[in-house]
Formats: structure tokens, sequence, C-alpha cells
């Protein structure tokens, strides 16, 4: 059986996106020097996202546009308020008041590089 070890999220800088991550209160998993790279990865839970810095003109263009315009990473939340808050001391932005949906609360926010997330806090 395989399973999905995490997705890779293009980044201008690990240090960075890092700080961002930690400022959300998720994990630093692995932070491995491969030379001209590094490995890093964060976790918010059980998904890890693979923090994987820009190179060249084409990767750094698809920054914050990775998901062609749509909500791409979904962000699962049990204290609404208090995560919207620690998105928005991140450098997020809320695009929209949150709103109760029949699955839960959710509002749409973009990360510092302009990625659309959803925060969710189920029914």
């Amino acid at each position: 059986m395989s399973r999905l070890g995490a997705v890779a999220l293009l980044v201008p800088d690990y240090d960075e996106a890092i700080a961002v991550s930690r400022a959300l209160d998720w994990r630093v998993e692995e932070d491995e020097d491969q030379w001209r790279k590094r490995w890093v990865t964060v976790a918010g839970g059980e998904a890890r996202i693979l923090l994987a810095r820009a190179e060249g003109a084409e990767q750094m263009a698809a920054i914050g546009a990775q998901f062609g315009g749509r909500v791409g990473l979904f962000l699962r939340s049990d204290d609404f308020a208090g995560d919207a808050r620690r998105i928005e001391a991140a450098g997020g932005t809320f695009e929209e008041a949150p709103r109760v949906e029949p699955y839960g609360t959710v509002a749409v926010w973009r990360d510092p590089w302009g990625n659309r997330w959803d925060l969710i806090e189920p029914a």
C-alpha cells in the first residue's frame, strides 16, 4: 500500500517559509542541507508540506499561482478565531469574512506568497 508522504509548495525562501509555518504553530519535521538545496518539511497535523525553494524564472513565476487561482490548500481547524489570528500574524490575508456552510465555518485566505487556502472548522 502506498501513502502520500508530502505535497510540495514553491516558496521564495526556506527560512521565511519556516517562520510562517512556525507562526501557524506547525512543526519543522525535516531540514536537511542537500548541497544546493534543502529538504524541508513542515507539518500541522498529519499532512506534510515540502517547502521547495523556487529556482529559475519559470518556478519563480509559479509562486502563489500553483493552483491556477483556485483554493488549493485546506487548513482544518478546531479553533477558527485563534487560527485566523495566527494566519494574519504570519502574514496571511483573508479574502472574505467567515461564512457558515453545512460542513462548517470557512473563509478563504492567501498566504504571504499568494496561494489560496480554505480555513475550515468542521460543523
